[in-house]
């Protein structure tokens, strides 16, 4: 059995996304339209009825997720595996912090290498392995009635999404990263796996009315 519709969140804005820096793991709030936002999006999901409600367990993510607990009554069940990638000692830099301190690690990221972030943070593969197995373990804790929100974080949940799907890396960067309290919706296929209803989402699913047939 498997969930019949899981809903990827992202967390709501924090200072350190306005202000360019990257965040990882380290432990940022959501700032005051952060919140706001939540508030929004969390009033939208909620019309999904959803059944469970998982979260990463840092702040950020578990704020945002609060705000739909508070409205559903859904228990937030927390994961580690659902954090940010690990940036170790990048966190609270800019890119242009970066790139003129390790130009040459930096452009491996920018190119989509395999390249480790920080000092002894996490590379993209193995991020999208740690999200793409809590998907897998979450989803088919699930049966054809169950819509999941699993809210969490923006890099973490494009590569690890992607993984899940088993799209080749190397189109990985055709996905656009998620905004603030955005959202991706996935369905199970009818032949095999799951797959995209929305990406990058602030409003509810509309039906598929198309000569589509994977509707």
């Amino acid at each position: 059995m498997s969930a019949g519709r899981l809903i990827v969140w992202r967390h709501g804005r924090t200072e350190w996304n306005l202000q360019d820096k990257m965040q990882g793991q380290a432990d940022i709030p959501l700032d005051e339209v952060g919140i706001e936002q939540a508030r929004v999006a969390a009033a939208r999901l909620a019309s999904l009825a959803p059944t469970r409600l998982f979260a990463s367990d840092l702040q950020r993510a578990a704020a945002t997720a609060g705000e739909l607990a508070a409205l559903t009554g859904l228990k937030i069940e927390y994961d580690e595996a659902l954090r940010e990638i690990h940036v170790d000692d990048w966190a609270g830099k800019t890119s242009a912090e970066i790139a003129a301190t390790q130009p040459e690690a930096l452009a491996r990221v920018r190119a989509g290498q395999t390249q480790r972030r920080g000092t002894a943070g996490e590379t993209t593969e193995e991020v999208a392995d740690r999200f793409s197995a809590a998907l897998t373990r979450i989803s088919v804790e699930g049966t054809s009635e169950d819509t999941i929100v699993i809210t969490t974080h923006g890099f973490a949940a494009r590569v690890g999404i992607c993984q899940f799907l088993g799209i080749p890396q190397a189109n990985w960067s055709a996905f656009g990263g998620l905004a603030n309290c955005n959202w991706i919706s996935l369905l199970p296929s009818r032949s095999n796996g799951w797959r995209i209803e929305e990406w990058n989402a602030g409003s509810l699913p509309e039906p598929v009315m198309s000569d589509d047939p994977q509707r």
